[in-house]
């Protein structure tokens, strides 16, 4: 019997995952945000933690990075290691998060992705259902989201119903695009968001399956 290829799957081989890790600062709203986009993307090359460390800006980073760097030693994960490790962020307004500036300086030196919103993580919800245009604190922004009734958030309760929002991120990508063009001073422009840069990242992934 004469010399063949060798045997092995190489046409139709399913390609190998992308792995991402999301460290959030909100312990609801933006879980509850990623878990449901987590289920979108269920079963295609796109693995992403939700990290278990919740708090001010640089101790969420520094999680993030000790998260980063086990991962390559933990069985648990088969000795792999992430190709994207982002963190969510709020500035918070009036008054920004004071490690702010050193979290976004030790992000960088990482090699950690930063997914930043000023004021906070609910302006990206609520761009889902309406343009935002002018300053707004925090609280503005919270009590604005839970006026509109949409998405079943509260403030006293942060809760969110994903499957409202699911097909309208589209217009709330545009808009956030929108609020960075009009942007001179990048991220210190209130209001701004990127999140919409690390949801388009996760979709793309889905994509390339």
């Amino acid at each position: 019997m004469g010399r063949g290829k060798p045997l092995g799957r190489t046409k139709g081989a399913r390609p190998e995952q992308r792995r991402f890790l999301i460290y959030s600062e909100g312990e609801c709203t933006e879980d509850q945000y990623f878990r449901g986009l987590r289920g979108d993307l269920r079963a295609l090359p796109v693995n992403i933690q939700i990290g278990g460390v919740h708090g001010e800006p640089k101790s969420l980073v520094r999680a993030a990075i000790a998260h980063k760097e086990r991962a390559v030693a933990s069985v648990a994960v088969r000795f792999t290691a992430y190709d994207e490790v982002w963190c969510v962020v709020d500035v918070e307004a009036p008054r920004a998060h004071a490690s702010l500036d050193e979290a976004l300086s030790l992000a960088s030196r990482s090699g950690v992705q930063v997914a930043l919103t000023n004021p906070c993580f609910e302006l990206w919800v609520l761009l889902h259902f309406a343009p935002v245009t002018g300053y707004c604190t925090s609280g503005a922004v919270q009590k604005a989201l839970e006026g509109l009734g949409s998405c079943g958030y509260t403030t006293s309760r942060k809760h969110l119903d994903y499957e409202r929002l699911r097909d309208r991120h589209e217009q709330a990508r545009e808009r956030a695009v929108e609020l960075r063009r009009r942007g001179t001073n990048g991220r210190s422009v209130n209001p701004w968001t990127e999140v919409d840069r690390l949801v388009d990242l996760l979709k793309a992934a889905r994509a390339k399956r």
